[in-house]
């Protein structure tokens, strides 16, 4: 119920009061004759008086006859009965004064009364309508952000890097621009566009850019501000969005997040799934009665396809899914190109070689890189932002801020120097390994003590049988330089130790790279855009089970002394290096020539 309203029933109610109120009094007034005590003495020594009622603090009573003037009922305040003897001997006229506790009796039960709605309305319902109930008349009404042509200033320019999935929402703009000529051959444009990929590659920014170049309304609202404690509030918003959508059509509805909406419907769920599958089957309905020619496009975003409802991904629904991937190199040139836009850049700035760099970065990523590289500019009173800034930008975002405040011992100093090396050595040394472009022992991050950066000479989608026993090699090389020169192991290689075994486990379960093993996948991958392992293991019995933990054991192990014969054989540069990097902190491969990859070495040297 609206504020107004609330205040006008309490108006009305107070007001209700006071007339009954008003009108006891006035029928006792015309009825009743308030006498003074003395006067009441006088009519009882007189014999006129039939019969009295006494109460606490007044005596009513009724005359034998009724009074010249017609009055026959009397009212008369009691007196201390002493103090009234002693002034009838007087001849004194007096009467008792009854002293008033109207307001004190109104304020006894209306006081409480306010006092528990204000209660009410600053605890109870604030905390009623963040649970979806408060205000009974709004309860399912949608709390969509709408957004107008001059509220959505992004356009199809702004968004780089995924020129694929722009050239699939071109059409809709289109057909929200001129729905009528569109459709002249039949077709019309799908009822519901899913955008899928990671998070920060530009989703929202894509359908912002959408009802920005098509100028229509843009009604934006998350999937989770859907699904309410209550049964049966979700569908009602669900109802309402699109409601106000036909009202303002040609529009665009926008659900982020669509997976806390859409999640695969349970076998008969109870309680609280409820009100999730409610919603969802609202929402199913409405895309069902879509009118294909009403000017309403349905867009949504998510980062999880895998958990989504079948029934919401069918033809006449989401008819198409758009993939918005992380970006490749050419895509994140242009996005850097977007960004660099608001900050002033030096001349001899090459993106290229920052892009070169930042394979793996989304959107937002690059957008946080160029931000964090202007700052860096800021701090050192610099004029404009140079290639320094970038590639210190770079670490900043991969390895973390620098920790210099985190004083190391003289040896654990060395040891992770000849960690770092023998990581960048084994790279150096093996052909196709991407060119190692810095190492580091300053410590970065949480626990980063030291690292060493790759720099990719160009985006790869597939991947060898040699290319994942070279990435296992450079994995190993830190702890195998590290049992050549100290004949002992330290727990720098916690992180390694994970990653390869992570990619021995997927070369044999997953690829299929095991010759004893089969041409055989033991473990499915689901689509999974967090980054976060979902596979599924199949059945397998104890002793193949028992064979596929021998054939990850003997790929590790193998990776491991591949490093290490490699690093016996380049001892004489890895003492080098690791003097070098204990005196200078970084090194390039343009400070410490033996880290520029073997194919540049051998190049240089026929020449």
């Amino acid at each position: 119920m609206e504020k107004k309203h609330q205040i006008n029933l309490w108006y009305a109610v107070i007001a209700l009061m006071l007339v009954f109120l008003f009108q006891s009094w006035w029928v006792a007034y015309k009825n009743v004759e308030s006498i003074p005590y003395s006067q009441f003495e006088q009519y009882l020594k007189d014999r006129k008086i039939e019969e009295i009622a006494i109460k606490e603090n007044t005596i009513e009573g009724k005359f034998r006859q009724p009074l010249e003037d017609g009055r026959q009922y009397f009212v008369t305040t009691r007196v201390d009965l002493p103090l009234a003897e002693e002034l009838s001997q007087y001849d004194v006229k007096f009467t008792g004064v009854i002293q008033s506790t109207f307001i004190r009796d109104i304020l006894s039960w209306v006081l409480p009364v306010l006092l528990l709605f204000g209660l009410w309305a600053f605890f109870i319902r604030r905390f009623a309508e963040k649970q979806g109930f408060g205000g009974m008349m709004t309860v399912g009404k949608s709390k969509a952000k709408v957004y107008v042509e001059t509220g959505v200033p992004v356009r199809f320019d702004d968004v780089a890097g995924v020129d694929e999935a722009k050239l699939e929402l071109v059409e809709v703009v289109d057909f929200l621009k001129d729905p009528g000529s569109y459709g002249r051959l039949g077709a019309h444009v799908p009822k519901g566009i899913l955008l899928v990929g990671p998070p920060g590659t530009g989703k929202t920014l894509l359908a912002r850019a959408v009802a920005g170049e098509a100028g229509v309304p843009f009604y934006s609202i998350s999937g989770s501000e859907f699904v309410e404690m209550f049964v049966g509030v979700g569908a009602a918003r669900v109802r309402d969005l699109f409601e106000q959508a036909r009202k303002a059509a040609p529009a665009i509805i926008f659900i982020d997040e669509l997976d806390a909406l859409g999640r695969v419907r349970s076998m008969g769920g109870m309680g609280s799934n409820d009100e999730k599958e409610q919603t969802l089957n609202q929402l199913l309905t409405e895309l069902d009665g879509f009118d294909p020619t009403s000017g309403i496009i349905l867009l949504a975003a998510t980062n999880r396809p895998e958990i989504l409802d079948p029934a919401l991904l069918r033809a006449g629904r989401f008819d198409r899914q758009v993939l918005v991937d992380r970006p490749d190199k050419i895509g994140r040139r242009a996005i850097l190109e977007v960004h660099v836009r608001k900050i002033k850049l030096d001349p001899d700035m090459d993106l290229g070689q920052v892009a070169q760099i930042t394979a793996g970065f989304s959107g937002a990523d690059l957008a946080t890189l160029v931000n964090e590289a202007a700052l860096l500019a800021t701090r050192r009173k610099a004029d404009k932002v140079s290639q320094q800034d970038f590639n210190e930008a770079v670490e900043r975002v991969v390895a973390g801020l620098e920790k210099r405040s985190r004083i190391l011992s003289d040896k654990e100093r060395k040891t992770v120097a000849y960690h770092e090396m023998g990581h960048a050595l084994v790279a150096a040394n093996l052909e196709g390994c991407d060119p190692v472009h810095k190492i580091s022992i300053i410590p970065r991050g949480i626990g980063a003590l030291g690292y060493t950066m790759q720099r990719p000479t160009e985006d790869r989608f597939l991947l060898s049988t040699r290319d994942l026993e070279n990435r296992m090699a450079v994995l190993m090389g830190g702890r195998a330089a590290e049992e050549i020169v100290f004949a002992e192991i330290s727990t720098g290689a916690s992180d390694d130790l994970q990653k390869v075994t992570e990619v021995a486990r997927d070369m044999v379960m997953r690829y299929g790279m095991e010759k004893s093993l089969g041409n055989r996948a033991y473990s499915t991958q689901r689509q999974n855009f967090l980054g976060q392992p979902s596979g599924d293991v199949s059945e397998v019995s104890e002793q193949t089970q028992r064979e596929i933990d021998l054939a990850i054991k003997t790929r590790v192990e193998a990776a491991f002394m591949r490093a290490k014969e490699l690093l016996n054989a380049h001892r004489k540069e890895l003492d080098e290096g690791a003097a070098l990097l204990l005196s200078k902190e970084t090194l390039t491969d343009q400070d410490y020539p033996a880290l520029k990859p073997v194919s540049l070495r051998e190049k240089h040297a026929a020449e």
